[in-house]
């Protein structure tokens, strides 16, 4: 069997099922497939990319420990959602009542590849990505910046963001995002007059 079409879930239970040694290359295959996710999911709760690395291996961890529990009444990667947002927002949590420090070196993907386009190109893309990351975390409350990065940068509909979330408000995920949209068209506006 191919491991790009085994399900989630497949892998979950030919893990359980295998009883070797060879059973760790379905869990590694598993969180190959979300650790990217899972970053970015942390990035949305941290806006700290050093942060939001740790807290991803963190979070496998302890996924991976915890794999027992998924009892498959969900999808796993809404469990791994779960099991990831908890973490965060423990970690911002915790991390609130410390000084915060400012990363002083350059994460190697954020530097600009200068042999696909110009470098002036480059350093305005990486600007304007600066200038959009800066209004979504200053302007959106962390409800409002986790639905609307799940819901662009994931692709995950409303409905799922909805439950994923726990959300019990009338509306849903879909609420959050009209305010986060309000939200962010007043701040480009400000900061369009500022400029």
């Amino acid at each position: 069997m191919l491991w790009e079409s085994a399900s989630d879930e497949e892998l979950i239970a030919r893990y359980r099922d295998d009883g070797t040694s060879r059973s760790e290359q379905y869990v590694d295959e598993l969180f190959r497939r979300y650790h990217t996710k899972v970053a970015r999911w942390c990035l949305a709760f941290t806006n700290d990319r050093e942060s939001a690395a740790d807290l991803a291996q963190e979070i496998c961890a302890k996924a991976y420990q915890n794999l027992p529990s998924f009892r498959g009444q969900s999808k796993f990667s809404t469990w791994l959602f779960s099991v990831t947002r908890n973490h965060c927002l423990n970690a911002v949590r915790a991390r609130s009542s410390l000084p915060a420090m400012e990363s002083a070196h350059l994460m190697v993907d954020e530097l600009p590849d200068l042999t696909s386009e110009a470098l002036d190109a480059a350093v305005e893309r990486k600007q304007l990505s600066e200038i959009a990351n800066r209004l979504v975390c200053e302007s959106l409350e962390e409800t409002e910046r986790v639905v609307f990065t799940l819901h662009f940068a994931e692709d995950l509909p409303l409905d799922v963001i909805t439950r994923m979330l726990n959300l019990t408000n009338t509306s849903g995920a879909k609420a959050y995002l009209v305010s986060a949209k309000r939200k962010l068209q007043r701040a480009v506006r400000i900061w369009k007059a500022k400029v």
